[in-house]
């Protein structure tokens, strides 16, 4: 069976800096594989790389069998995704906003969304611009849950949350892998995965140095 996310000797330079290092990865489907490393170490770049947002200078990523540089349409069909900082649109309401993303994507469970608006303590009719960070990361985390992907990638995703809604979003990931999804989950705190992970990665100097439970 083709893996969720697989990368073989994935590599990405910027100039005289190495970002990623002969990254060579599978994650199989209904796996939370957690990605650990200090700041600097390659995570998002890595991460650019799984979305399509940037060309690898060598190797490949793929996103369910699809190729994340060559095939990017068909690789996202597939995959939501949480950064530290969301782009989303000011002006719109945070209901405006699930709206706009179901609509893209083909629709979304609109029960279990507004389930996660109560759950995330959430007032889903105040525009974006009206937000504190914290309530931002949480629109940008249910608009990724209530789709119900195959994949969701996070990269530092409970920046801002307050302690009571990063257990909740603990809870959300543990629903998502009792549904089979396959969640990648980058951060560089340890305490963050190790609740959650069923294997870690450890990347050091854009280098995987290590794989394990």
């Amino acid at each position: 069976m083709t893996a969720a996310i697989a990368t073989t000797g994935l590599t990405k330079r910027f100039g005289a800096t190495t970002a990623v290092d002969d990254l060579t990865l599978e994650i199989p489907h209904g796996e939370v594989f957690g990605f650990l490393g200090p700041n600097g170490a390659g995570k998002t770049t890595t991460i650019r790389l799984l979305l399509g947002l940037i060309r690898p200078d060598a190797g490949s990523a793929r996103v369910q069998g699809h190729d994340a540089w060559a095939d990017p349409v068909e690789a996202h069909r597939h995959l939501a995704v949480v950064t530290a900082d969301p782009a989303l649109w000011p002006q719109l309401t945070a209901h405006e906003t699930f709206d706009l993303l179901a609509n893209l994507h083909g629709g979304c469970d609109a029960a279990y969304r507004d389930e996660l608006i109560e759950r995330f303590d959430l007032d889903p009719d105040k525009t974006l611009r009206a937000f504190s960070t914290g309530n931002r990361q949480k629109v940008a985390l249910i608009a990724a849950f209530m789709r119900r992907p195959d994949v969701l990638v996070f990269d530092e995703p409970t920046s801002g949350l307050d302690p009571l809604r990063k257990v909740v979003f603990r809870e959300c990931l543990a629903e998502a892998k009792a549904r089979g999804q396959t969640i990648f989950l980058s951060s560089h705190l340890l305490v963050e995965v190790e609740e959650s992970a069923d294997r870690v990665g450890l990347l050091r100097r854009g280098r995987l140095v290590e794989v394990g439970t």
